[in-house]
């Protein structure tokens, strides 16, 4: 990527994310974000006024002491107790008051990136598109809490600067005084020479620091993702333990933990080697300011035109000026990595925004939903559904289907033709294509994927899921536990510290998810291998049990195993073409009825669910 285009993409980045943050200060909470903004102002004038007082103060003890005047000395001694105590409470309000805007801005930012992150499974839809948002949790987590916390102090910290200078600039040309020095035998005159002195002086130190950190920011960038990838790939061993010590990948897991610490510490030795650079110019800087104006003034205070006070003052006030002037120098390293955080948070809120224009009714190229309260329609009604990744490539071409209630459709098909993509698709978690999923008004569906979400608390909230705890009752989550064949969990519903998502086998999280389906009694459940994990028998029994819980649900269900066609009326056909998955078939089958298989199969009625032991 040429710099030109990568420039260009840091402006936008950068625009973008300006939009979202600056809502602080126009929407629902602009009162609280004035109201700081004025504190914060108020602050810093208040505690301009006291240093200059204290430059002033500091002038008058040393021609005190120079002239050896006692009653001077004791007198300013006094004064000042009033001015370090308002100066220290003046830094404690500065940092309530940054601190406080930093928190606050922080929580209304993460908080609609929140929103926008689970709005209409968007948090799902990120795997599926290209962009740069990789690792959103870190994004809002850690990038949003830079992205926030450096502006209000790099605004603090601008206005301080800017301030201070103009006020000491003041002091510097009055006190320094003028400057008479012979040039090629020419008498020149410089008015207020330590200000072109100061001035001249900053712009040499803060050239040289924007050439020297001019790849901070790319580097700050690479830093942060490095980060997040080791953190994440951490993640990801915690919560696939199981199978990955089972498998024997410690040594494999080791190999590409390995790897990716390697990243992130090859990272830091590039910042590490640009702190070096950088501290090189600010070090100077610190030992160095302070000694400049002492040498320009010696000769005139040796000559007696200058006091030892108007000296020192002189010198404070230039080092005030040179703090100012170079507040870049000081702070370009925390500018590059805020700059890299608004990057990562810009570029999550511009896949957001894309996700977010597929699902306008207007947006070209995505699946319409539309309810209907046209008396008979079915449940379900597939209209000319073509499905398609992001960037417009087909996965399954147009399909027409109409799933009416209590109905059961069994999605058939080799590996990769597309079903579980129709499915989601379905269910609404898939916005690319066309055509339109008409579904009838007041239907609500529940949908079944393969690995069930198992949520952190105690037993009864993962029944209840995604209800509320106290929306569901202890009795009809036993109930449902005891139909799933759970029952042996039943007096732990309220059990305190159990890590249920790595306690429950795989076939036991999936009995759980009928447990939910059992509570919510949806219109239309749509399973997605759903039953992938139960023996023959449990997922014989668990559809049974379905069939005669929920008898007037419609059922879209993706699955291989041929026993799961006793429990559908209908078999639609996937087959894999070249210009994508078509549904090359739309037939009725052919059984016995469910009870009757059962009875054939087992050799008895069947009945409550018993509670079958992993």
């Amino acid at each position: 990527m040429s710099d030109s285009i990568t420039r260009a993409r840091r402006r936008s980045l950068f625009r973008r994310f300006w939009r979202t943050a600056l809502g602080f200060w126009r929407g629902a909470s602009k009162g609280k974000a004035w109201f700081l903004t004025g504190v914060l102002l108020a602050t810093i004038l208040v505690q301009l006024f006291i240093q200059v007082r204290l430059n002033v103060w500091n002038r008058d003890i040393f021609d005190a002491l120079e002239k050896q005047n006692f009653s001077a000395v004791g007198w300013l001694a006094l004064i000042f107790v009033p001015l370090a105590v308002a100066a220290v409470a003046l830094n404690v309000a500065s940092v309530w008051g940054r601190l406080t805007t930093q928190r606050t801005w922080r929580a209304w930012l993460s908080n609609r990136l929140i929103d926008r992150w689970l709005e209409h499974g968007r948090y799902y839809q990120l795997n599926l598109v290209s962009g740069e948002h990789q690792n959103p949790e870190f994004r809002i987590a850690e990038d949003t809490r830079i992205a926030t916390e450096s502006p209000v102090d790099f605004a603090f910290g601008i206005i301080t600067a800017v301030l201070t200078a103009v006020t000491f600039i003041g002091v510097l040309w009055v006190v320094g005084g003028d400057i008479t020095f012979t040039l090629a035998g020419q008498r020149i005159h410089v008015p207020g020479f330590l200000v072109f002195v100061a001035v001249a002086y900053a712009l040499v130190t803060t050239t040289a620091m924007i050439y020297i950190a001019r790849a901070f920011v790319a580097i700050a960038e690479s830093k942060n993702q490095s980060e997040a990838e080791f953190r994440y790939a951490a993640t990801r061993l915690r919560e696939y333990g199981e199978s990955i010590a089972l498998l024997g990948g410690d040594q494999e897991e080791r190999s590409s933990l390995g790897a990716t610490l390697g990243r992130v510490v090859h990272s830091w030795t590039l910042m590490c080697h640009q702190y070096m650079r950088t501290t090189v110019v600010s070090y100077t800087n610190f030992v160095v300011a302070p000694v400049i104006p002492l040498i320009l003034c010696a000769p005139k205070y040796l000559a007696g035109t200058m006091s030892l006070g108007e000296v020192m003052q002189a010198a404070t006030a230039f080092v005030t000026v040179q703090q100012s002037f170079n507040w870049l120098v000081e702070n370009y390293p925390k500018m590059a990595d805020w700059t890299a955080s608004v990057n990562r948070v810009a570029g999550l809120l511009a896949s957001l925004d894309r996700l977010e224009r597929a699902e306008r009714p207007e947006a070209h190229g995505r699946i319409a939903r539309v309810e209907t309260d046209e008396p008979g329609a079915p449940s379900l009604r597939l209209r000319g559904v073509s499905v398609t990744l992001d960037d417009g490539t087909e996965v399954v071409g147009e399909t027409e289907v109409e799933i009416g209630a209590g109905e059961k459709v069994l999605v058939v098909g080799e590996s990769g033709t597309g079903k579980s993509t129709l499915v989601r698709a379905v269910a609404g978690l898939w916005p690319w294509g066309e055509g339109e999923v008409v579904v009838r008004r007041g239907v609500r569906m529940f949908f079944m994927p393969q690995r069930p979400y198992v949520p952190i608390g105690i037993l009864k909230r993962a029944v209840a899921y995604p209800a509320a705890v106290e929306e569901v009752s202890d009795e009809d989550v036993v109930g449902a536990l005891t139909d799933a064949g759970l029952e042996h969990l039943v007096d732990k519903i309220h059990a305190q510290g159990i890590p249920w998502e790595r306690t429950l086998s795989g076939g036991e999280q999936q009995r759980l998810a009928f447990a939910q389906l059992f509570i919510h009694r949806p219109d239309v459940v749509v399973m997605d291998e759903a039953t992938a994990a139960l023996d023959t028998e449990t997922q014989h029994r668990l559809l049974t049990r379905l069939a005669e819980r929920l008898p007037h649900a419609a059922l879209i269900s993706v699955g291989h195993r041929p026993e799961l066609e006793a429990f559908h009326d209908r078999r639609l056909v996937l087959a894999r073409r070249p210009e994508g998955a078509r549904l090359v078939r739309d037939e009725h089958l052919e059984h016995s009825g469910v009870s009757r298989l059962l009875a054939q199969i087992f050799g008895r009625p069947t009945g409550r669910l018993a509670g079958e032991k992993r």
